[in-house]
């Protein structure tokens, strides 16, 4: 039997009734934050562009989509997944080689389960494999150092997550893994140099592609078992190799899966945390500031500190911002805050935050770099002009799994995101809608989602945009 098979079999076992009640729940506080940072994107001029993309191929018989309308479910897996993806504040899983971000799979997810009808408990199971799927294919086969995106991984777990919940065969889901594994390999250089929106609409991509291949084998049509292990195959031209025992798999991997609290690259949290806290507790002014001094892990060093994917002084975008250590720490200085307004580019471009991040030096430290992803430690030296240097060591934060955020801490982050698009009504029918997701369909949340109001809907969305009918949860 091949590995794609018995992975294929996993899926076939795995479940909600496999799931146990605190993954269940962490599952809910993770899925709460991906809403969250999906409808708090709804105003970003790229999700624009691709609603305008997405409304090209509408279908009132379709999937909803978050803001409103309805589309094909591999469109409304593209169209929901960048809402989620496009902040870069949803969850992610940290490995020694490879960091992922399991929530990048809830579009696909979504869509599928809203496609087959399928229950609360149903999509929550088919989410956990999704989870559980990229998130230990990311700790014994990590492909960023191969110059691969962990994308790369995330096609496995959307063909396994969306062959749970359009209930396939083990067999058919063999060929939905094999399809998209075989096709769907990505370059790193999507997040090095000088970066694009692809940054973010990577996953989304390939979570339709995916999804259009367990549609595929969901029609008879077959793929490469092997592969894996075959000739040519993952282990041979990307991974190396590597071994799994799918039978002996749970479904408790979501436990592990950390929350950001800061709206920035995963790896900067700590450092954040760290420079916020000083300067709560000594303030000082950023016109004095000499330099700023960062030690971090090397991972943290290589993706945003100006290792080997980059300078990460030259910010002129978005994209760059939330991926440059030396901005997200100068804005953090000097608004108190890493959030979306951060990364206006009326923000970025501005001479007090340009100044302050090329005063920041970063350097990997071996020390801490042992102790990651156990933790996540930073070491904030600032130098001021005629006066002290003050420091601080961060080893966490709260949304870490050393310091997991809670449901109100998720809550308020996601009343907080929402805002904007939502009222207080809507929100709390949200919440109440994930808390109760076991003993509701699944439809019932997508149609609080499409009652979310975006400011990109069409003419034509708008004339058939209509409210959720059903009671309220």
């Amino acid at each position: 039997m091949t590995m794609v098979e018995d992975l294929a079999g996993f899926v076939e076992q795995a479940g909600y009734g496999r799931v146990s009640p605190d993954a269940r729940q962490r599952l809910r506080v993770c899925m709460v934050d991906a809403l969250g940072c999906a409808i708090g994107a709804l105003g970003a001029q790229p999700l624009q562009a691709i609603r305008d993309y997405t409304a090209q191929f509408n279908d009132s018989t379709g999937c909803a989509l978050i803001g409103g309308g309805r589309a094909a479910a591999d469109r409304a897996a593209f169209h929901n997944a960048a809402l989620v993806r496009y902040l870069d504040f949803n969850d992610s899983f940290l490995a020694p080689g490879e960091t992922c971000h399991p929530s990048d799979n809830l579009g696909a997810i979504l869509a599928a389960a809203e496609y087959a009808g399928g229950s609360g408990a149903e999509f929550i199971g088919a989410l956990a494999v999704a989870y559980q799927v990229q998130c230990r294919l990311s700790e014994v086969a990590p492909v960023r150092g191969r110059g691969f995106d962990h994308t790369t991984q995330g096609a496995y777990a959307v063909a396994a997550g969306a062959g749970k919940a359009l209930g396939l065969t083990a067999d058919q889901t063999a060929n939905a893994l094999a399809m998209a594994g075989t096709a769907l390999n990505a370059l790193r250089v999507t997040r090095t140099g000088a970066l694009s929106h692809w940054k973010g609409l990577a996953f989304p991509f390939m979570s339709m592609c995916a999804l259009q291949a367990v549609f595929l084998a969901r029609a008879g049509i077959t793929g490469p078992r092997e592969v894996f292990e075959g000739n040519k195959g993952f282990m041979e031209s990307i991974s190396g190799r590597f071994e799994i025992d799918w039978r002996a798999e749970d479904l408790e991997r979501v436990k592990r899966v950390i929350l950001k609290k800061h709206n920035a690259e995963v790896h900067s949290q700590s450092a954040i945390e760290a420079v916020l806290e000083l300067k709560r507790a000594q303030p000082f002014q950023p016109e004095a500031v000499e330099r700023i001094e960062i030690e971090t892990f090397d991972v943290a060093y290589k993706i945003i500190g100006g290792g080997e994917e980059g300078d990460k002084t030259v910010v002129r975008t978005k994209e760059e911002a939330d991926h440059s250590l030396p901005y997200i720490i100068a804005a953090a200085i000097l608004d108190g805050q890493v959030m979306p307004e951060q990364y206006l580019p009326q923000r970025i471009l501005r001479n007090d935050v340009q100044d302050l991040l090329r005063r920041v030096v970063v350097r990997p430290a071996p020390d801490l770099s042992r102790e990651f992803p156990d933790a996540m430690p930073a070491r904030i030296r600032v130098c001021c002009r005629n006066g002290p240097t003050l420091t601080r060591e961060q080893r966490d934060y709260e949304g870490f799994h050393t310091r997991p955020m809670s449901w109100e801490s998720v809550a308020k982050k996601f009343n907080l995101l929402a805002a904007p698009y939502t009222t207080p009504e809507l929100r709390r029918r949200l919440l109440d809608a994930v808390a109760d997701l076991e003993h509701l369909p699944v439809s019932a949340l997508t149609r609080l989602l499409a009652e979310v109001r975006s400011p990109h809907l069409t003419s034509r969305e708008e004339s058939s945009y209509e409210p959720a009918k059903f009671a309220s949860t």
